[in-house]
């Protein structure tokens, strides 16, 4: 009785692919009919292409990642596409300048110029790392940029050296030093923006997905690269001619994808933006809002152009070194230690036109974000020479947290990168009065 009801309807079964409920794509359909026939319905060509595509983007994409994804990795591919083939390029020069093919090169002359390269750029990554390991993070799209003009840099140096065979240590030297720079800054900054595209804590695949499109788009451009190479052999004129050209798109497809970037962390000078619009509006702007204007490029190479105010944030120094405080900046100091910042983690000191933060050592990241929008404040409300110190806690005391609930609501992550960059802090504290 029972089969016989089961059997009056059709069964239908389908089948899914993937590792959770929402990652899961439609592979097969199967229905069984009341006369007991199979039948199966499957889009093999559909299933083929979704096994191809996993093992170029992330499981469960796009909705597993931003939706800056993949407009930047497009721009990525293309850039990487067009840094291999110029690099066979500039390997086929260094290679002829160190006399690989001539009779009268020896091997070890030739082992101990690629090892004085290879320890330049290795002691290059090191102090590069000590200088500018903590700003990284904060600063991801200008480093990100940085680091793909630093390695344009490097292969012009390596394409240089047949040339002057007098200073040929010297300019692989020098761009071994540059490559090493990218090498650092590029890694850094890719982890910074895999955190970021990861919307299921699934940064492990992305990063992974990541390797395989980098090794096709290094493969693709390992064959056309020595195609390229063969066509253009002792020719000098077509190649410097195809190496420019390869430079220029390259150049433009990185400033490309790094403004395709909406990051959501707030660093130095997205804190600057938002805060002056917040001013200015009483409202807080979208992450995507700001990335169409904030710099991608290093501060100083856009100011000389531009004849507007320096922004808020050039005027702000987050983490003052105490002892560099001469005797009346610190008698200042002390003045503000026990007045207006008695009950704050940081203290706020004016010298040589900005406002340095002195943040105490027990500070958490929220405290350092007020720290960081009081001294904007305080730049921002300054009077000629005269900071309104006053007007700068009224404003504090009034809209802060009105400014920091509006921040969370439009999607920023408040305070992060900031406590990242900090390197010195300070402890005081009030002692009690006696009798």
């Amino acid at each position: 009785m029972e089969a016989s009801k089961m059997t009056k309807h059709p069964l239908i079964i389908e089948e899914w692919n993937g590792s959770s409920s929402t990652k899961l794509f439609k592979t097969a359909t199967i229905t069984f009919s009341p006369s007991l026939q199979i039948q199966r319905s499957v889009n093999g060509f559909n299933h083929v292409w979704r096994r191809f595509l996993d093992a170029f983007v992330p499981e469960g994409f796009p909705g597993s990642v931003t939706p800056d994804y993949v407009p930047f990795q497009v721009w990525d591919s293309l850039q990487g596409l067009s840094t291999y083939i110029r690099t066979m390029l500039s390997t086929q020069a260094l290679l002829s300048a160190i006399g690989v093919g001539e009779k009268s090169a020896t091997i070890i002359g030739a082992t101990f110029q690629w090892f004085l390269r290879d320890l330049t750029g290795m002691l290059g990554g090191i102090l590069f790392t000590l200088y500018q390991g903590s700003n990284l993070d904060s600063n991801a799209k200008m480093w990100r940029l940085v680091a793909d003009l630093m390695n344009d840099l490097g292969m012009l140096m390596d394409l240089l050296s047949p040339l002057f065979p007098s200073a040929f240590i010297f300019i692989v030297c020098l761009g071994s030093l540059s490559r090493s720079f990218t090498g650092v800054a590029s890694g850094a900054t890719r982890a910074a923006l895999t955190q970021h595209f990861a919307l299921q804590n699934n940064a492990a695949d992305i990063a992974a997905k990541e390797g395989s499109q980098e090794t096709m788009a290094t493969m693709i451009g390992m064959a056309l690269g020595m195609l390229l190479a063969r066509i253009t052999t002792e020719n000098p004129v077509a190649i410097w001619f195809s190496f420019l050209s390869l430079t220029m798109f390259h150049m433009y497809a990185n400033y490309k994808a790094v403004r395709c970037l909406s990051l959501d962390s707030l660093n130095f000078e997205r804190s600057s933006i938002l805060l002056q619009h917040f001013i200015e509006s009483g409202q807080v702007l979208s992450p995507k809002e700001v990335s169409t204007m904030e710099h991608v490029l290093p501060l100083w190479t856009t100011l000389r152009l531009s004849k507007s105010a320096k922004p808020l944030h050039t005027n702000v120094k987050l983490g003052l070194r105490v002892s560099t405080l001469d005797h009346s900046e610190m008698a200042n100091f002390l003045t503000s230690a026990g007045s207006f910042y008695n009950e704050a983690k940081y203290l706020l000191v004016e010298r040589k036109g900005t406002v340095s933060v002195v943040v105490h050592k027990d500070s958490t990241a929220e405290d350092i974000l007020k720290s960081y929008i009081h001294a904007l404040v305080v730049v921002n409300l300054t009077v000629g020479q005269k900071s309104l110190h006053l007007e700068c806690q009224s404003w504090m005391d009034k809209h802060y947290e009105s400014f920091v609930q509006k921040l969370k609501l439009a999607g920023w992550k408040a305070g992060r990168l900031l406590s990242h960059s900090i390197i010195w802090k300070a402890h005081w504290s009030l002692g009690e009065k006696t009798d």
